[in-house]
């Protein structure tokens, strides 16, 4: 009885979340809601016996990408309002992908028990001697491990490309110069005080390193094009 009340309150709680999600009209309440939706997705995986699921749900789910959005949203200054100002115009388009998705979510949840050998895998016995997480370790590292090493390279891939995208060197920026750092002796960078007790330190009495550091390298000439 106890299972099956906390199984109906997790589900519950779970699409309530996920239908705010999509509906609340502050982004920031989405992503709250999102993080509800994780939370409940990752008692349901409990339930089930996928304790490696749910634990991996809350850590990188909960723990760094709905946290992500959550400060990306908060920090960035969008328009919202402007972003809704072409929900009509592309409405269609959107109920269109939406009920393809639909009908391959359906395809995928009833399709499969058509497979000869769908009943032979309905219930998998779990391995004696062996956790869900160590059965789980053992299987995608010798049966799949080339499928998951290809998958790694993707993301790596991908991982590489936004860094290259995103990164814009500024020429007009200093730089951290190691060599020049480390070349220098004690007595050109630190100077010893004795200073009363008592005395304070004011804005006058801010100190730099006697050796200054290297100019930053002259911005090229293409940079002062244009207008300002």
């Amino acid at each position: 009885m106890a299972p099956t009340f906390f199984f109906y309150l997790f589900s519950v709680v779970l699409i309530f979340c996920a239908a705010m999600v999509v509906s609340a009209r502050n982004p920031v309440h989405s992503v709250l809601f999102l993080i509800g939706a994780f939370f409940n997705a990752a008692a349901l995986f409990l339930m089930a016996g996928a304790e490696f699921l749910a634990f991996i749900l809350v850590i990188v789910y909960v723990g760094a990408v709905a946290v992500l959005f959550l400060f990306v949203v908060m920090m960035l200054d969008i328009d919202f309002e402007q972003l809704r100002s072409g929900l009509q115009r592309y409405l269609p388009v959107g109920i269109a992908v939406g009920a393809l998705l639909l009908v391959e979510l359906g395809v995928v949840i009833v399709g499969w028990q058509f497979h000869p050998a769908a009943a032979g895998v309905r219930f998998v016995p779990a391995p004696v001697g062996l956790s869900n997480t160590a059965a789980l370790g053992e299987i995608l590292y010798t049966k799949y491990l080339l499928p998951f090493q290809a998958a790694g390279l993707v993301l790596l891939v991908a991982m590489i490309g936004a860094i290259v995208l995103t990164l814009r060197e500024r020429k007009s920026s200093r730089h951290q110069r190691i060599a020049a750092q480390t070349a220098r002796s004690p007595g050109e960078t630190l100077e010893m005080l004795d200073i009363a007790l008592g005395a304070g330190v004011g804005a006058a009495d801010i100190r730099r390193p006697p050796v200054a550091e290297p100019e930053a390298e002259p911005a090229t000439a293409g940079h002062h094009g244009g207008g300002h």
